[in-house]
């Protein structure tokens, strides 16, 4: 090769490297703030992907993701948060409440969508639903508000009952006071008797239903919670151990073996938190984007898991169910 050529050629393939580390550098990343562990959480990044897909964004293609998982332990959140705002991310996706708070605390400048299962206007997340202001925006489940209709629900399923407990993460303050509270009225009209349980670790879940056991609980409420939900195995198998019947928050605890659940798809509501972030990347300001709520709410019944449990689900509850698992 003649050194004229040698010359054009390395020169092209500098040119080439160059360019393709600007557009490396000029691909947008969203930083994914997880509470549970990476394999919980499978089918939900999945749904969040999909949801970025339909504003037009592909994971390797066209955005990076930057995932960071606390694995359960909330204390390292506002850590790995501060982690993601020193990479200079474009946008933070936060799935939980406690993950949205170290997400907010980390950075006032960077967009923030957030999933809440509280009210994010009482937990000072946002302003107000239509205009959040400020620089977060999200989907608020509000499943504080829901957790008495699934009492309610547990209670004609187990029309005996005179102890149900709740168990609940003590480390999800903002959304757990409100559960506990929302419950410990809804039990009030009722002839039963509600004892508090709390768990945040897998071993404080066995020694919750070993005090269940000794308080000869008829039923379990167990409260909305990411960690709780991606120890869903756990309870599922430890209500069938003590012959517990217990209603959840989403189905796929229903689908693993649960009683019965009521609440949003959780899918759905990835899908939405992943469309809100691709909008914010494509220059939407996170103020001016309304708080997402789910459209629906379904109530999921386990017929094979009730009739293990010995109860015949009234045929109210049955008329009213999205989806019966045989």
């Amino acid at each position: 090769m003649r050194r004229r050529d040698l010359v054009l050629l390395l020169t092209g393939s500098f040119a080439a490297r160059d360019a393709f580390c600007v557009e490396q550098k000029a691909m947008p990343v969203i930083g994914f703030l997880g509470s549970p562990t990476p394999g919980s959480y499978t089918a939900l990044v999945a749904a969040f992907l999909h949801g970025l897909e339909e504003i037009g964004y592909i994971e390797g293609q066209n955005v990076a993701i930057e995932y960071r998982w606390a694995e359960g332990r909330f204390e390292q959140l506002p850590a790995l948060a501060a982690d993601l705002v020193g990479r200079k991310v474009d946008v933070i996706a936060a799935d939980a409440v406690p993950s949205a708070r170290a997400a907010k605390d980390a950075t006032p400048t960077i967009p923030v969508v957030f999933i809440s299962g509280s009210d994010p206007v009482e937990s000072s997340f946002v302003a107000s639903f239509a205009r959040p202001g400020g620089n977060l925006t999200g989907v608020a489940m509000m499943v504080a508000e829901l957790a008495p209709k699934r009492f309610e629900l547990l209670s004609e399923m187990v029309p005996q009952a005179s102890v149900i407990a709740l168990l609940v993460n003590p480390n999800n303050v903002l959304q757990t006071d409100g559960v506990i509270k929302g419950v410990r009225e809804a039990a009030r009209a009722k002839p039963v008797q509600l004892q508090i349980l709390k768990a945040s670790t897998e071993a404080e879940i066995d020694a919750a239903f070993g005090t269940l056991v000794q308080l000869q609980a008829d039923a379990l409420v167990v409260g909305p919670d990411v960690f709780l939900h991606s120890r869903r195995e756990q309870l599922v198998a430890l209500a069938a151990r003590y012959r517990v019947p217990a209603v959840y928050e989403w189905r796929e605890s229903v689908a693993a073996g649960g009683l019965i659940s009521y609440g949003p798809r959780l899918t759905s509501v990835f899908r939405q938190l992943g469309g809100y972030a691709g909008e914010i990347l494509k220059g939407a300001n996170p103020g001016d984007l309304p708080v997402q709520q789910p459209t629906k709410f379904e109530l999921v019944i386990n017929l094979k898991t009730a009739k293990l449990l010995g109860l015949t689900v009234p045929p109210w509850i049955l008329a009213r169910a999205d989806e019966l698992i045989e």
